[in-house]
């Protein structure tokens, strides 16, 4: 069976062995359809006229037709390592077995002649001519075509081939010391066509001792003389200080 990484078909090749058995009971069910028409009246089994291969227009259409398309069906299941064919296989099966059925229903209608009377003294001896011939016949052959379609539409755990182990993908390692290389840097020359005012490089501010920020004793200080002279009671204190003419 193919695979997505193979090609587009997928699902589609299958063992040989999925079909053998089924097709090879298709293949002698039809065989018999087709032939006891010929060689039934050697053994008074048969419908009229009761003489050996003797051709006629409504055995080759109810009886032929329908047995040679399901001994095809049978091997395509038997041979075909390709589950489309098979599954066409199966399908031939199952409408050789439905012809089998009710042909001889619409055989008025398609002016194709009847099969005949069965050859039969008895109720018994007619009920075995029809079932052998025809209704028994054909249910038996739709029933094997069903079971055919039915494995060869499961897709089984042995029809897929397991992937295979995916390579590693070792991580890319940056040398020791190398200088740091933004997004922008990185995808320069593919961006050497556009304008620089379109480009937007990360801001990185750098700040040196000096200009660090004042210890929190400092700010605290401060804080307090601001604090002080805002107050109504500083601006009081400060006019008792300085010298105040008198009236």
């Amino acid at each position: 069976m193919k695979h997505s990484h193979k090609g587009r078909a997928v699902g589609l090749r299958m063992p040989r062995s999925r079909g053998v058995v089924s097709g090879l009971l298709l293949v002698i069910l039809g065989v018999w359809g087709a032939l006891i028409p010929f060689v039934g009246p050697r053994f008074n089994f048969a419908y009229t006229p009761d003489r050996d291969w003797t051709w006629t227009t409504a055995r080759g259409w109810l009886e032929v037709f329908p047995g040679v398309t399901t001994v095809l069906g049978g091997l395509l299941l038997i041979f075909s390592a390709n589950r489309a064919i098979a599954m066409l296989g199966g399908w031939l099966a199952v409408l050789g077995g439905a012809w089998f059925v009710v042909g001889g229903q619409f055989a008025p209608m398609l002016r194709i002649g009847t099969v005949g009377d069965p050859i039969a003294a008895t109720d018994r001896k007619r009920a075995l001519l029809e079932v052998t011939y025809f209704s028994g016949l054909g249910a038996l052959i739709v029933f094997l075509g069903g079971i055919a379609l039915a494995r060869l539409a499961v897709r089984l755990a042995r029809d897929v081939e397991p992937p295979g182990p995916e390579p590693a993908h070792e991580p890319e390692l940056v040398p020791a010391g190398s200088p740091y290389m933004s997004a922008v840097d990185q995808w320069a020359p593919e961006l050497a066509g556009v304008p620089s005012g379109a480009i937007t490089r990360p801001r990185v501010e750098r700040f040196t001792p000096s200009e660090a920020a004042p210890p929190a004793e400092s700010r605290r200080r401060r804080g307090f003389r601001r604090q002080g002279a805002d107050e109504p009671g500083g601006t009081s204190n400060a006019y008792l200080r300085r010298p105040h003419p008198q009236q």
